[in-house]
């Protein structure tokens, strides 16, 4: 599998292929950083078929800070388009549906939804997902995603611009359940990001979702 540099982290580029989510195509090629050190995620339309992108890290991640720097018009997808910035469990931590930590810029097919998603699911599967989902209303292409990871909260973030707080606020969210051992993952997993079609975009433009910068902030001592 090919393995790119970004942020000074070793990144896996998927294969070609097909599989979920969405049994969408995935392209290698549509994974790049360019001259000036940023990734870029595209989506693209070749032959007849929508074509996807995602990288996720040779590493895994602990407790700790997880910031996203993008540089694209999310308020503007298509609203079948989604961008996908998370944690997901390897098969030894646990099986699809449980332990992943979700930011998703997506309208799941409903152009009246709103398009910022934190999503949360658990460990114990038979809990079902929790989260919550605010609008995205941009003047411009910067944001900034994070979200705070411990044993027993996760703290989401968004905010306009590329700053490392919360100074120009879309979405704030704590996520504490009172039984956390059940609900939160409590083990290390690797980062993923992706772009990707939940369904037929309406026109076949190309989609572009530059990456300015993806850090991880180990928990203050």
């Amino acid at each position: 599998m090919k393995i790119i540099q970004f942020m000074g982290v070793d990144w896996y580029v998927r294969s070609d292929g097909v599989g979920d989510p969405g049994n969408n195509n995935w392209k290698e090629d549509n994974a790049f950083v360019d001259e000036n050190g940023y990734l870029h995620l595209k989506l693209t339309f070749e032959n007849g078929k929508w074509y996807a992108a995602e990288v996720f890290t040779k590493d895994r991640f602990d407790f700790g800070t997880f910031q996203f720097k993008i540089d694209a018009p999310l308020g503007s997808l298509d609203k079948n388009i989604v961008l996908g910035l998370f944690q997901y469990p390897t098969p030894d931590v646990g099986e699809n549906g449980t332990n992943e930590i979700d930011i998703e810029i997506a309208q799941w097919g409903n152009a009246t939804a709103d398009r910022l998603y934190y999503t949360i699911w658990p460990v114990n599967a038979t809990l079902g997902q929790s989260g919550e989902s605010y609008p995205l209303d941009l003047t411009g292409t910067w944001t900034t995603h994070r979200y705070k990871w411990s044993s027993t909260q996760i703290h989401f973030q968004s905010t306009h611009g590329h700053f490392d707080d919360n100074r120009y606020p879309i979405a704030d969210y704590v996520f504490a359940p009172s039984d956390p051992l059940q609900r939160i993952a409590q083990y290390a997993m690797p980062v993923h990001m992706n772009l990707w079609a939940f369904g037929p975009p309406a026109t076949t433009d190309t989609v572009e979702v530059i990456i300015i910068g993806a850090n991880y902030f180990p928990p203050e001592a």
